[in-house]
């Protein structure tokens, strides 16, 4: 009996470590993805073309608010380059919640504002999909959102 209740204890610490290190797993990669987007607005703010190769993948699809479809990596940032010079303004992107869908892939929402110079702020929603490749983490689509008023 006592072999027993041995046994009992230890698989229990073992799996309140496992549990206790997956926790810390999780938040690191949610500094991570929180960090990915403060790139990606970086990046759109200051028309960083290289940054933005670096945090996209190749394979990259944005469906845009206007209903736009962008694929692949030339495509999109040609058209985030349009976008920031037809729509100026300060963007911010502002992290609601992230769903990790294993260790290797997430989903991230965001609220996602454009404060325009000359007119009221553009408030939208952001969705990145975001993969961990190349030993970091990228975005590998991102669909915008423009929310309209529904009356029931």
């Amino acid at each position: 009996m006592k072999y027993f209740s041995l046994v009992i204890l230890l698989l229990n610490l073992t799996s309140q470590s496992l549990f206790a290190q997956q926790g810390i797993l999780e938040e690191d990669i949610r500094k991570e993805l929180y960090a990915l987007i403060e790139q990606y607005n970086e990046a759109r703010d200051n028309k960083d073309t290289l940054l933005l190769k670096t945090i996209l993948t190749p394979e990259i699809d944005q469906l845009v608010s206007s209903g736009e479809w962008r694929t692949g990596i030339d495509q999109a940032i040609d058209g985030m380059m349009s976008s920031s010079a037809a729509n100026p303004g300060s963007r911010n992107l502002i992290v609601d919640k992230i769903r990790l869908l294993d260790q290797a892939s997430a989903i991230v929402d965001c609220r996602y504002e454009i404060e325009n110079p000359d007119g009221p702020t553009r408030k939208m929603w952001s969705t990145f999909l975001a993969v961990f490749t190349e030993g970091r983490w990228k975005i590998t689509g991102i669909r915008n959102m423009l929310p309209t008023s529904t009356q029931n």
